[in-house]
């Protein structure tokens, strides 16, 4: 066997036993990096829950409210505007997936950071036929910053104590079956988050 082809077979047993390792640290039962890699999606968890600013926004009813009133349930908070073209891609996936586990124990919060008013998000609802989602508006702009986010749209998974456990930026397919199994871990832990299996 000659050199090259010592070194290219050398080559594909690496690469063969760094996708072993990926895949079994995928399946390790402690995972909390959740993949499903046929559709992208990844919500990954951190290693400490991270404490969030009880900061307030409005209902569609423009009635004041505040993290801190949904304490007790698991939230996912996605950061939305109307205009922004990924954000409209993933909202019906919000849609389904509060349909399917909304309650309780759990709500999506699709808070919106448009600055043309409550009308703007009504006509966008009815455009895309959203049934499920409550209409939240973010009409101080200070959502953004004091959750330290820099991009839309950005979705955090929020424990039952109003702690920050997990963080996407982008799109995904929210009610894909990888997410859904994620997001019920979490509800049946209640305050006790998952082990992570990667770094944030």
């Amino acid at each position: 066997m000659n050199k090259e082809r010592l070194t290219k077979v050398g080559l594909a047993l690496v690469l063969a036993a760094a996708v072993g390792f990926y895949l079994e640290r995928g399946r390790s039962p402690g995972s909390a990096a959740l993949t499903a890699m046929a559709e992208g999606d990844v919500l990954r968890l951190l290693h400490e829950p991270r404490m969030l600013s009880d900061f307030g926004f409005k209902d569609g009813d423009a009635r004041p409210t505040q993290m801190s009133n949904y304490r007790g349930k698991v939230i996912l908070l996605n950061l939305w505007a109307s205009w922004c073209v990924p954000c409209r891609k993933e909202m019906p996936a919000l849609d389904r997936l509060q349909a399917r586990l909304g309650g309780p124990e759990f709500e999506v919060i699709a808070l919106s950071v448009d600055r043309d008013g409550l009308s703007t998000v009504k006509v966008f609802y009815e455009q895309i036929g959203i049934r499920h989602l409550p209409i939240y508006m973010d009409t101080s702009g200070q959502a953004m910053p004091d959750l330290g986010v820099a991009a839309i749209p950005t979705t955090l998974l929020i424990d039952p104590l109003g702690n920050e456990i997990g963080r996407r930026i982008g799109p995904a397919d929210w009610d894909s079956p990888a997410l859904v199994k994620l997001i019920n871990d979490q509800r049946n832990a209640g305050t006790r988050p998952a082990s992570p299996s990667g770094k944030s």
